[in-house]
């Protein structure tokens, strides 16, 4: 299997996978569009078509594809970073402390100050937690070690979006965006989602010419050192790219977990532990994962996206434990 993904561009059949799924995204839904309305609409040729795609889906699955890339691209920057395959930024808590940067924009009612907000504020709280990990990670902590701390990162930021929900100054229309939001979700994305999100692209491109440095750090910090590599520099470019990354999408479509853990490790499978390869994948594949649960959940009556990728997402973390565990 891996010799013939390394024979086969493997990226051109990702994209080629991901470009099928958003065709079936967007023609599917309560008004179904033939392919020959899906073109007319693209092209404003059919009004109804054009509505329906320019104003509602078309938002939905760009966002969904800067999500699951940015998502992807993270979990596999932090197995790198800390050499473990059990890595994600949801099991270590940065999903967790951007989510609660964001809810604190959200029910304090910031949102109205600048479209900005929100993805700032979640960048802060995806640093916070960032930091924390780190503190740990300097001391040589384990992977045991490491999971334990992101359990309890996650308990504690939690409890911040707790005390957010009940505080007095949080209205009923805060507190049902906050709990919608917390789900999960790509329900009513628009253009202004599309843009906040928009700068996923960017950290993805500088993230593309690392994937080098970051074979290098598979062998360790002092192998790379002698190898020519500025290890802290590239780990500080690594962290902060996966900080932004993970925080960009949360704030995008809400808390999606498990898919910077799945993506990442199907890749490896395939194509082997070579980062080159794995990175510009790694975020074609991500987004073609998450469009393909989102289109997965609107079939199964409406599931919303963070509640699918839980369901994938679940048992295939049990499933590697196990076999780390062998």
């Amino acid at each position: 299997m891996k010799e013939w993904a390394k024979r086969t561009p493997l990226v051109l059949v990702a994209a080629a996978v991901l470009a099928g799924l958003a065709a079936v995204s967007l023609a599917s839904g309560d008004v179904r569009l033939s392919p020959a309305q899906l073109v007319d609409g693209l092209l404003r040729r059919d009004e109804l078509a054009a509505t329906i795609l320019w104003q509602i889906r078309l938002p939905r699955v760009l966002v969904a594809m800067l999500v699951g890339a940015a998502l992807s691209a993270s979990g596999l920057v932090m197995q790198a970073y800390f050499r473990n395959s059990l890595a994600s930024p949801g099991l270590l808590g940065v999903s967790a402390g951007g989510a609660a940067g964001a809810v604190v924009a959200i029910g304090f009612g910031w949102v109205g100050f600048s479209l900005l907000t929100v993805p700032l504020m979640a960048v802060a709280g995806a640093l916070v937690a960032t930091g924390a990990v780190l503190m740990l990670a300097r001391r040589g902590a384990s992977t045991e070690r490491l999971l334990l701390a992101g359990v309890a990162l996650n308990a504690m930021l939690g409890a911040v979006t707790s005390y957010v929900l009940s505080a007095h100054t949080t209205t009923y229309e805060r507190t049902a965006q906050v709990l919608f939001w917390l789900l999960g979700g790509l329900e009513d994305r628009t253009w202004e989602h599309v843009v906040m999100a928009t700068p996923i692209l960017l950290a993805g491109a500088l993230l593309l010419p690392l994937g080098r440095p970051m074979d290098l750090l598979s062998l360790g910090a002092a192998e790379a050192q002698s190898l020519g590599v500025d290890v802290r520099r590239v780990r500080r470019w690594l962290l902060g790219l996966s900080t932004v990354l993970t925080a960009l999408a949360t704030a995008a479509a809400g808390t999606v977990g498990f898919v910077g853990l799945i993506v990442p490790h199907i890749l490896r499978l395939l194509v082997g532990p070579e980062h080159r390869r794995l990175v510009p994948l790694s975020l074609v594949a991500g987004a073609a994962f998450v469009v393909g649960c989102d289109l997965l959940g609107r079939a199964a009556g409406g599931l919303r996206l963070g509640i699918v990728t839980a369901l994938v997402g679940g048992p295939f973390f049990l499933w590697l434990l196990r076999r780390e565990e062998r």
